[in-house]
């Protein structure tokens, strides 16, 4: 992970605030965030928020061949995925330490906790098995991801139905869900892991740490437990030094928080049971508000256009004459003009000036406009035109008479060369 580092002062900062029981999102010491899971379209789909953290788990399932040691259980398969997506501070292509740390908790939170029963999933022993998959996608990070993945797992897995298959001699068939109803899976308890984090050298203790407050913890501590507050895995890293009392402190906080998500979990299958079976609208798209989405058809309210007209005549006598003072909607400050409204200009003007100035060098404007006229009707037509246009002061004098009479000289000689040319006729 190329993540970017805290500075010292914001690392001081979050220290300082945990030492005083605040945190950056207002929430208590114990307190854990807002969990809402949402249900898709298919069996097996869902999206599970933790605060800002959001994990997308999608489960699978097809026919192979069991392994060797086992040849009546099912395969579970646990595959986590941290894309670039969810933070710039994941890079693709290769599994980071985080990767692996999280897919091997999640198998031992889920597989070796025997939450499911893998000899239901035999289809002919030895033979085909059923493999489930479960993939699980970060799409947004912003710290506990070791939570939310297992909420979205266990959440995935109680709403996943496979197919139903009949067995006659060899062949097996699979039927479709239009054929005949799918089956869930037999589970036996929903583990759910909650973390802990540390703080220097563990005087401090916070549940469901965000992601600034995972940056500067010394220690993290996951506990995974069912509702009947049975230990399914724990797992400590940091290299902290923790005491059996505050191991005990833990385990009967994560036994209050995984009691109320596992409630939570169970009311959010029941409504998706219930929606699908009446026949309601249901799906991720379902799930958002149509204000949001603007691709969404607004509904259209009926308007009843009978009596409109008695309708604008009672507002038009009951509403109020306008004023004959108008305010204006433009403040005018000094050194800006109004355009557009039909007012005064006032570039320039001060606040305490007076319209007899403005009238005043109006005069004087009239005054010069007046004098330029005079100045033009006193220019002789004799007198040479001037015209300057050019910034380096070339002046261009035309003289009408004197070019008249170049114009006669140039006119006569040349009518004289050609009668000097002409030959008699003989």
């Amino acid at each position: 992970m190329r993540e970017t580092p805290l500075s010292n002062c914001e690392r001081q900062f979050l220290v300082q605030a945990i030492a005083e029981k605040k945190r950056l999102d207002g929430r208590q010491t114990f307190d854990y965030r807002n969990v809402k899971i949402t249900f898709g379209t298919d069996y097996g789909c869902c999206i599970v928020d933790l605060g800002k953290t959001r994990v997308l788990a999608q489960i699978s399932c097809e026919l192979v061949a069991p392994k060797m040691n086992r040849p009546t259980e099912g395969i579970l398969f646990f595959n986590l995925e941290l894309s670039q997506m969810a933070s710039p501070a994941f890079e693709p292509g290769r599994q980071s330490e985080l990767v692996v740390k999280l897919n091997r908790l999640l198998e031992r939170c889920l597989r070796n906790s025997k939450c499911i029963d893998t000899e239901s999933l035999c289809v002919v022993s030895g033979e085909k098995v059923w493999q489930i998959r479960v993939d699980l996608h970060l799409l947004n990070h912003d710290g506990n991801i070791m939570d939310a993945a297992s909420i979205a797992a266990i959440t995935a897995l109680c709403h996943f139905r496979r197919p139903d298959v009949s067995i006659q001699g060899e062949d097996v068939t699979v039927y479709t869900p239009e054929e005949q109803d799918p089956i869930p899976l037999s589970i036996h308890h929903m583990p759910i892991c909650v973390s802990f984090s540390f703080f220097q050298q563990g005087t401090y203790l916070l549940v469901d740490p965000s992601e600034r407050e995972e940056r500067v913890m010394d220690g993290l501590l996951v506990i995974a437990m069912n509702k009947h507050r049975e230990i399914c895995t724990i797992q400590s890293s940091g290299g902290i030094m923790l005491l059996k009392d505050q191991v005990l402190r833990c385990s009967k906080i994560a036994s209050v928080k995984v009691t109320e998500i596992s409630e939570l979990i169970q009311k959010a299958l029941e409504n998706d049971k219930k929606v699908r079976k009446e026949g309601g609208k249901f799906g991720f798209a379902e799930s958002m508000p149509n204000q949001r989405i603007t691709a969404y058809k607004m509904e259209v309210a009926p308007v009843d256009t009978g009596d409109i007209g008695k309708k604008t005549e009672d507002l038009i006598y009951n509403s109020e004459p306008p004023s004959e003072f108008i305010p204006s909607p433009v403040v005018c400050a000094p050194g800006t003009g109004q355009i557009g409204e039909g007012l005064q200009n006032s570039w320039g003007l001060e606040e305490n000036e007076d319209g007899e100035e403005a009238e005043a060098e109006d005069q004087a404007m009239e005054e010069e406009l007046q004098t330029m006229d005079v100045k033009v009707k006193s220019v002789k037509k004799e007198d040479p035109i001037t015209l300057s246009d050019s910034e380096e002061e070339d002046v261009v004098i035309l003289e009408p008479k004197t070019m008249k009479k170049k114009v006669n000289v140039q006119a006569s000689s040349t009518a004289a060369s050609k009668k000097k040319k002409k030959k008699p006729v003989h």
